[in-house]
C-alpha cells in the first residue's frame, strides 16, 4: 500500500523534500512507499528544479487538505495564515501533518496539538527547529528520561552568520547585514531574524518538549542583535568572550516548574561549547542528569538539511502506517499531548552577570559615582575601567558578578539621569 502525500509549498525547503524523495536509491526502503500525490503552489507558471505530472501541481491548497487520498500533508508555506487553517483543517479530516512551519506552532501550538489529539493524528516538527539537526524526536525519546534543566542554543543562522563575520572582519552590523542580504543569508526584511523573533519561536517549542508543558510565546523575552558594535565585539573578545545570540530556556529552581525562557545577544566565555558555533551553523546544548551535557550540532537552513528532516517525520509517520501501530490514543512519545502551561518568570526577577558599556563626559570622579549607584541597587562589580576615549567622551566598561536584573535595570535608570553620562550604548548578558 502506497501512502499519498500532499505537499504544500514547492519553495526551496519543498524542492528539497521532492527531489530527495524522488531519489530515493541508497535510502531508506520506506520511501520507495511514498507517492507524491499532489503538490500545491502559488503559480502554475513558475519554472521549477523538479519534474512532476502537470495533474499532480495545483493551486488550489485547500482541495489538497480535503483529498479523501491524501494521507499525510507536508505543511511548507510558511507565515501563519493560512498555514494555520491548512494545517487545522488536514488534522480535521484526519490526516497526519509535517511541518517546518516553526511560527505557527510556537503561536497556535496549542490549537494544534489539541485538536490533533482529539482526531487521533500526529504533527510531527523536526524540520522546525536547527534545520536538518535531529534534536525535537531526540527530545521527546532519547533524553525523555533525564531531568533537563537547560536548554541554550544558537537556532538562527542569519544573525551567527552577521556576529562571526563581525567578529572575524571588524565589520559594522550594517555593512554584514547588506552583505549577507546580497549573498541570500539574510531576508529583504531581516526583522524576524535579526530582532530576535524566529530564535523566540524556536525556544518555545524547545522548551515545550523538554520541560513538558506549553508554552506561551507572548512570554517569551526577546532581544535582536541590532544595537551589537564593533567595539564591543573587541571587547568581549579582550575578555575572553564571543558574543552569540542565545535562546535559552532554564528551569529557576530545582524545586519547582517555573521557567526562565528568552533569547539575547550573550558574552559567551571562548571556553563554552557554543562558543566555536560559526557561520550559519546552528547548536543547542541540552544539559541534565543524569546526562550531563549533549550538544547537537549542524546545518541549521538550506533546502538539503531541512528536507532531511522534512523526510525524516515523513518517514516516521510511513512506518507506522504501514504497520497499523497509529490509532488512539497516540503514542506519547512521538505525539504532543501537553496540556497545562509552564510558569514563566519574570525578567526583573532573574539573576544574570552583565556587561555595559558608557561614553561619558571627561571628568573626575565618574567612575566613584557609577560604582557608588550600582552598590545602592545592590549590583555588585567584577570591573569597572576606563578603556579609552571615543569622540572626546570616556569609555567605561562594566561588569557585574551575579544580580538580580530588576536591580540592575534600576540602577541604570539611575544613571542615565547623571549630567556626567553622555549614552549607555550597549548592555548584555554575560553567560
Amino acid at each position: 500500500m502506497g501512502i499519498k502525500l500532499g505537499i504544500l509549498g514547492l519553495g526551496t525547503v519543498g524542492t528539497g523534500t521532492v527531489q530527495l524523495l524522488q531519489d530515493n536509491v541508497g535510502r531508506h526502503s520506506l520511501l520507495q512507499l511514498v507517492e507524491i500525490h499532489r503538490v500545491g503552489v502559488k503559480s502554475l507558471d513558475k519554472p521549477r528544479d523538479v519534474t512532476l505530472a502537470k495533474s499532480v501541481i495545483t493551486t488550489d491548497l485547500e482541495s489538497i487538505v480535503n483529498d479523501p487520498e491524501v494521507d499525510i500533508v507536508v505543511e511548507l508555506i510558511g507565515g501563519l495564515e493560512p498555514a494555520r487553517e491548512l494545517i487545522l483543517k488536514a488534522i480535521q479530516n484526519g490526516k497526519h501533518v509535517v511541518t517546518a512551519n516553526k511560527a505557527v506552532i510556537s503561536r497556535f501550538g496549542a490549537e494544534i496539538f489539541t485538536l490533533a489529539n482529539r482526531q487521533g493524528v500526529y504533527v510531527m516538527l523536526e524540520a522546525a527547529v536547527g534545520g536538518g539537526i535531529p534534536v525535537i524526536q531526540p527530545l521527546k525519546q532519547s533524553l525523555s528520561v533525564n531531568r533537563i534543566h537547560t536548554v541554550t542554543g544558537i537556532v538562527n543562522g542569519t544573525t551567527n552568520y552577521i556576529l562571526t563575520r563581525m567578529q572575524t572582519e571588524g565589520s559594522s552590523f550594517d555593512a554584514v547585514l547588506a552583505d549577507a542580504q546580497k549573498l541570500g543569508y539574510a531576508e529583504a526584511d531581516p526583522t524576524a531574524d535579526v530582532d530576535g523573533w524566529d530564535a523566540a519561536d524556536k525556544i518555545s517549542i524547545l522548551a515545550s518538549l523538554a520541560f513538558g508543558g506549553r508554552i506561551n510565546r507572548e512570554e517569551v523575552s526577546c532581544e535582536g542583535i541590532r544595537q551589537i558594535s564593533k567595539t564591543d565585539i573587541t571587547y568581549a573578545n579582550n575578555l575572553g568572550f564571543v558574543i552569540k545570540l542565545l535562546a535559552i530556556a532554564k528551569k529557576v529552581s530545582p524545586t519547582d516548574c517555573t521557567l526562565s525562557v528568552r533569547v539575547h545577544p550573550t558574552l559567551v566565555p571562548k571556553t563554552h561549547p557554543l562558543a566555536n558555533i560559526n557561520g550559519v551553523y546552528n547548536a543547542i546544548l541540552v544539559e541534565g542528569e543524569p546526562l550531563g551535557q549533549v550538544m547537537f550540532f549542524g546545518p541549521g537552513a538550506g533546502a538539503g538539511a531541512t528536507a532531511s528532516a522534512v523526510s525524516s517525520d515523513i518517514l516516521n509517520l510511513v512506518a507506522r502506517l504501514q504497520t497499523g501501530q497509529i490509532s488512539a490514543p497516540l503514542d506519547p512519545l512521538l505525539g504532543c499531548s501537553h496540556q497545562d502551561y509552564c510558569q514563566i518568570a519574570p525578567q526583573s526577577e532573574l539573576t544574570a552577570r552583565f556587561y555595559t558599556r558608557f561614553l561619558t563626559l571627561d571628568q573626575p570622579g565618574v567612575i566613584g559615582k557609577l560604582g557608588t549607584s550600582f552598590g545602592k541597587h545592590g549590583v555588585s562589580l567584577e570591573s569597572i575601567v576606563q578603556t579609552g576615549f571615543q569622540d572626546k567622551l570616556a569609555e567605561i566598561v562594566v561588569v557585574t558578578h551575579d544580580v538580580k536584573e530588576g536591580d540592575f535595570k534600576q540602577a541604570l535608570e539611575e544613571i542615565r539621569t547623571f549630567e556626567a553620562i553622555d549614552s549607555i550604548p550597549s548592555s548584555l548578558r554575560v553567560l
